[in-house]
């Protein structure tokens, strides 16, 4: 009985040093991404690599499939607005749905699941053995500018770029289910958008599209590269950092929720 209040908090000490890695991490990797030193001819080269992988290779089917299903649901919205006499909340409704929170959620998702999950700690070797702790330091610094910095760069830049394409595309489509060809509609569905957005939720949907690229770019890298520091504690067969991710995207939009709904 005495062994388990000391597991406990072994555990969560644990887990309060694997949540200060990651905000390390984010940290150290913000300051080096704001570096002029970070940006040689061999960092850029990387980070366009990885952008162009990340971002522009799956940007046509993403866009395509996000187009689909958001077609779908605008016309369900549209519909069920329709046999309740509606039709005036339609546009608002797939506006705030789709655009402000479906959109930037899935682009993160799917960032994580198509970049941010495949990050390969072993080509990083940030715990690299029998080294002397300088030369260990210098080397961690140098592959965390070759290599880590660029790729949270591009999967921040493929959040963004996935959920402004996508969100830019699911506003056309509305507008044409709406009104159809027809230009006459432009200004009430120019007023009906920019009602929605508002200084408050569009300050906030940037930022919440902002904290998805870093959280998205940052925490499977941690979480991987702690697992490679420390290869006892791979107990699970989840993909490291997944919960985790999962948790910290659900809280970003539960505070973005709030924040729009609240103040």
């Amino acid at each position: 009985m005495t062994i388990r209040p000391r597991l406990l908090a072994a555990r969560l000490l644990r887990y309060l040093h694997s949540w200060w890695y990651t905000l390390h991490l984010g940290a150290v990797a913000l300051v080096m991404a704001f570096s002029p030193s970070t940006y040689n001819r061999e960092n850029r080269l990387a980070t366009s690599r990885y952008i162009y992988a990340s971002t522009w290779q799956v940007l046509p089917w993403f866009t395509v499939l996000s187009a689909l299903v958001s077609l779908v649901i605008i016309r369900i919205v549209l519909v069920t607005a329709r046999s309740y006499g509606l039709s005036f909340y339609a546009l608002e409704m797939v506006v705030r749905v789709l655009v402000l929170e479906l959109i930037p959620l899935s682009a993160a998702m799917f960032a994580a699941l198509r970049a941010g999950m495949a990050f390969d700690a072993a080509a990083i070797g940030l715990a690299r053995e029998g080294l002397p702790q300088p030369a260990a330091s210098s080397e961690a610094l140098r592959r965390l500018r070759r290599d880590l910095v660029p790729q949270v760069i591009a999967n921040a830049f493929a959040v963004l770029s996935l959920a402004m394409i996508s969100s830019t595309i699911v506003l056309v489509l509305a507008y044409l289910n709406i009104y159809g060809l027809s230009p006459w509609g432009l200004t009430e569905y120019t007023r009906t958008v920019g009602r929605v957005f508002d200084p408050v939720v569009t300050i906030s949907f940037v930022l919440k599209t902002v904290l998805f690229g870093l959280a998205v770019a940052v925490i499977p890298t941690a979480a991987i590269l702690e697992l490679a520091r420390y290869p006892a504690r791979r107990a699970s067969t989840v993909q490291p950092g997944a919960l985790r991710l999962l948790f910290v995207l659900l809280l970003i939009e539960a505070s973005s929720l709030a924040i729009k709904y609240t103040i």
